[in-house]
């Protein structure tokens, strides 16, 4: 019970992200201008992803060509769906991550003002942008590598009849949700001076609460511009949980 609360309690933190920024529609306006841009690149991406799929199931399967017309085909539509699904599946684990780093100045600001509203904000450990970004980068890059390590397994255990239609959607939407929840407490947990293990060491022990609140959003990320619309109230609802929850201001 003491889980399912805490699960429940994490999607709360989404909401409270989504009335912070309702209350101040200029901030949440302000959020919006990288989450837009990163949205248009991602959209022209996955239009070739998905208007290459044939193209790349035929240049993957190569040992197909001497199957019948109707083997081949079929392997080659199951290859291609599964391109696009992984595609799918990493624009909205990595749209967080790369529009944090496209937009850091803008959410770095935006998480200040969230703890202002709440308290003080716990200073000390400003990193320039010139450093912040690099290392942005190398911690979204170990992210990734932990999503695949986890989301491509899942992927292909989708087509295993039943459990690919029942438990697999679930269980990826949790994993990819908890890395959602990493990508978006780091700035309020860089802020406190915290490195990616210990972000993860705290995450892991509040794993209910993360799978809650980054599950919630990976669904509204599935959502046609959820993303860009919903990203200001995610970075919000991540400081928030960050300053409530998760450590001490």
């Amino acid at each position: 019970m003491g889980h399912f609360r805490s699960f429940v309690d994490g999607i709360t933190f989404f909401f409270q992200g989504l009335r912070w920024v309702a209350r101040t529609p200029r901030w949440w306006l302000f959020g919006l201008i990288p989450a837009l841009i990163v949205s248009v690149l991602y959209a022209v991406a996955l239009y070739f992803l998905g208007t290459n799929a044939g193209g790349l199931a035929e240049w993957a399967t190569p040992f197909a060509d001497g199957w019948g017309q109707a083997a081949r085909n079929t392997l080659r539509t199951l290859v291609g769906l599964l391109i696009v699904g992984i595609g799918l599946v990493l624009s909205v684990v990595t749209f967080t991550a790369v529009t944090l780093i496209v937009g850091d100045p803008f959410y770095e600001k935006l998480s200040e003002k969230v703890e202002e509203s709440y308290g003080e904000v716990p200073g000390g450990h400003e990193v320039p942008l010139w450093k912040s970004i690099p290392r942005s980068v190398r911690d979204s890059l170990i992210t990734l590598g932990y999503v695949l390590l986890f989301t491509i397994p899942l992927f292909f255990l989708g087509f295993v009849p039943v459990i690919g239609q029942t438990v697999v959607p679930v269980l990826g939407a949790l994993v990819s949700g908890f890395f959602l929840t990493v990508e978006l407490t780091t700035l309020a947990m860089e802020r406190r001076g915290m490195a990616r293990k210990n972000r993860f060491a705290v995450l892991r022990g509040n794993k209910a609460a993360a799978l809650g609140f980054g599950g919630l959003l990976f669904l509204v990320f599935l959502v046609p511009l959820g993303a860009v619309v919903a990203m200001p109230a995610a970075v919000a609802g991540g400081t928030i949980m960050v300053r409530t929850r998760l450590v001490s201001a």
